[in-house]
Formats: structure tokens, sequence, C-alpha cells
């Protein structure tokens, strides 16, 4: 038993996940009565990771601003400006795509939508956004709020920084010990996706996701298209060389991870560790990851886009070119908003639908579609955000040391 329990500990943490969705497939598709204990090793993984998630971020963040040296210059302006630009043009991208291969689906009951309350506006998301940066820090950090996690951490972070030097030590230690945790959780990640996978499929069925392999081909063709083609045109117009090595490096030791755990904030150990590999400014990927992970969200543009002209395909409604346009900003925006309304990119999906004239009761429907491709569509969603976030801290560093002459 020890040699096995050895050989199992010698494999990547790829392969083992792997393993257990195999594991979980197999048992789903054969004993689904028998093994339903495993359903509980999906929701022990999910729930360690939304529960330790909240703080990681927060004590990250503050610990970075706290620790940041006076007169020490970041790129904090060019990575905003490159997740705004990467998630706008995710969503352009979805949108054109749904015109090229238009496609229709099969509107379920809504399942899975059926106790959600999507926002009535674009103006909703804003207030909503607003209201949650002033939210209570510890509401938010109970309801797993980023934005209002975020905001807090970067207030009491610019307080800290005159503290004594023991007080920054002691919140750099938690923030150590929270990534430690998120790391020790991640792998028991093969138990989790076998339980994960064994769940979605005896719920639904392979045949469910089959009679969904259009609408998936085009969500994961379009984060696909927009992982290999979109972002490297934009880290190319930024460090001026082959950006494809960055790129595959990015979606190597980030992208998979986050492929599997589905969480963009638990995959933030990860995101760091790949940029102090990269030798990347700690003061400053020290907030972009955990900004990264609440608003850079090009998988959440794609996801909106695609499924909201889906149901207009399905009902037949003509679109034209400045709507379309408008639904490429509408998506960005309630893209970036995604972590902040319970349900995160399919909750939002009935704000876009509205710009249609879409009734809501249809595109709580849409939503339905959402959670039963959800096993691949959020996975695909998720590994594009994550990686990201790294891809474009990384780009934005190399080309400032483009511009002072270093070599990167």
């Amino acid at each position: 038993m020890k040699d096995l329990i050895k050989k199992w500990n010698q494999l990547s943490l790829v392969k083992r996940i792997i393993i257990g969705l195999i594991i979980g497939i197999i048992l789903a598709l054969t004993v689904p009565e028998k093994a339903k204990i495993v359903v509980i090793f999906g929701s022990l993984f999910v729930g360690a990771l939304k529960a330790v998630a909240p703080m990681l971020v927060f004590f990250l963040v503050m610990s970075a601003i706290s620790q940041h040296k006076s007169g020490h210059k970041t790129n904090m302006k060019s990575i905003l400006i490159l997740y705004l630009a990467g998630t706008f043009l995710a969503g352009l991208v979805a949108v054109i795509a749904s015109f090229i291969f238009p496609i229709k689906i099969i509107l379920p009951g809504g399942a899975g939508a059926e106790n959600l309350t999507p926002p009535g506006g674009v103006v909703e998301v804003i207030k909503a956004l607003l209201l949650n940066i002033v939210e209570n820090p510890v509401k938010a950090l109970y309801n797993a709020n980023y934005i209002g996690i975020l905001s807090w951490a970067v207030i009491i972070g610019i307080a800290l920084r005159n503290a004594e030097n023991s007080t920054k030590t002691m919140i750099t230690n938690v923030s150590d010990a929270l990534s430690e945790v998120v790391r020790l959780v991640i792998n028991f990640a093969p138990l989790g996706i076998m339980g994960l996978v064994f769940e979605s499929i005896a719920a639904n069925g392979l045949q469910s996701l089959l009679s969904y392999g259009q609408l998936l081909m085009l969500l994961v063709g379009t984060m696909l298209f927009v992982a290999l083609v979109v972002n490297p045109i934009i880290v190319f117009l930024c460090i001026r060389k082959n950006p494809y090595p960055l790129v595959f490096k990015c979606l190597k030791d980030s992208g998979i991870t986050a492929f599997f755990t589905r969480s963009s904030a638990a995959n933030i150990p990860v995101n760091m560790s790949l940029c102090e590999r990269l030798g990347l400014d700690k003061d400053t990927y020290s907030v972009s990851i955990p900004l990264g992970a609440t608003i850079n969200m090009a998988g959440a543009a794609v996801t909106i886009s695609v499924l909201s002209l889906a149901a207009v395909n399905t009902l037949g409604i003509k679109v034209d070119i400045p709507t379309a346009f408008i639904l490429s900003i509408l998506s960005a925006v309630s893209a970036c908003g995604a972590s902040g309304v319970a349900g995160g990119s399919l909750l939002l999906i009935p704000l876009a639908c509205s710009l249609f004239g879409i009734p809501n009761d249809i595109a709580m429907k849409v939503v339905g579609v959402g959670f039963i491709v959800g096993i691949i569509q959020d996975s695909c969603e998720t590994a594009l955000n994550s990686s990201t976030d790294v891809l474009f801290t990384a780009a934005a560093e190399f080309a400032k040391w483009r511009k002072e002459g270093k070599n990167n």
C-alpha cells in the first residue's frame, strides 16, 4: 500500500486529475446508484475551495499593498488596460463567431435556474458593483463578494503601509499560510473531480451533453481562438516578439490547473508561483493576479455572448450590426461584474437577452442550458480567465523591460 501511495504521489497533478476524471465517468455510467457516496468528494472539494479563496484574496492583496515600497513603480495601469481590452475583444469575437456559425438550442425547463434572480438592466449591474465595493468587509468575506473583498483589502493595505514591520510580517505570514492551504486542497483535486464528474453525468447523462454538442463546440472553439489567436496578438503588440512560448507556458502551468479546479480565486497561488518563476515584479503581480481573478473575464464574455445569440437564433430574432456591437460591450461590462453577482456569468445571460426583447422566462431557460453544459463550459471559461491573468501581467512587465532595454 505504501508503494502504491508513493507511486501515486510521484504522478503529476494533471495525470492524477485525469485518472479521477476517468474513474468518475466509469462509475457514473456503470453503477450510478451504488457509487452515490463519491458525490460527497466533489461537494467537499468545492466547499473547501469556496471557504478559503475569499480569505486568500483578502490577505494576499492587503499584504502586497502594505509591503509596497514608496516610489517603486508598478505596471498596474498597463495591466488594467490589457484586462479590459482582452475581455471586450473576447466578447466581440464571440459575437462574430455566433454570426458565422449560428446555433439553435433546445430550451429545457430551466433546470438549475429556478431560484435565481437575474439583474434587471445594465444600470442595476453597475449599481450592484458599486454597492459591492462598499459592502461590510465581514459580510463580503462571508458572501464571497470578491469586488468588496478587493476594495477593502486595498484600503486596509494602504492604511497599513506605515505600520510596524512586525505587523506587516504577520499579515504576510497569514497570506503564505492560506496559499499553502489552497495548495493542500488542490492536491485533493483528483477525488473532487471524480465526485463532480460523477454527479454531473449521473444527473444529466452523457446524452444531455451530446445534444448540445454544437453549442459546446462553438463555446470551446471561441475560447480556444481567443487563447491561441487574439491573446497572442495582444501580447505581440506589447513585447514585439514571438508570444507563443509565453502563451503556451501560461496555458500549461495555469490554465490546466484552473480547468479542473474551476475557480480563478483558488488558482491564485498557482498564478503567483508562475509569476515568480517568470521573474516578474512581486509588487505588481501580488495585486494584478487577485485583481485579474475578479475582473479579467474573457471566458465569461464569450459565454454571455454565445448563449445570448443562441437564444436569439432559436427564436428567429434578426440582429443588426450596431446591436451586435452593443452586445460585445454589454457582455464585457457584465463579465467584469460576474464575480460580484450570484450565479456568475450564467446569471448575466438574461441581461444580455433583454437587449433583444427576449422575455425573462425564456432567458432563464437559456441559463438552464448553461447549467447542463457547465461541466465543460465553466472549466474552459476558468482556464481562459485564469491563464490570461498571468499572460497579461507578464506582457506588461516584458513591455516595460523592452523599453528599459533589459533582456527578458
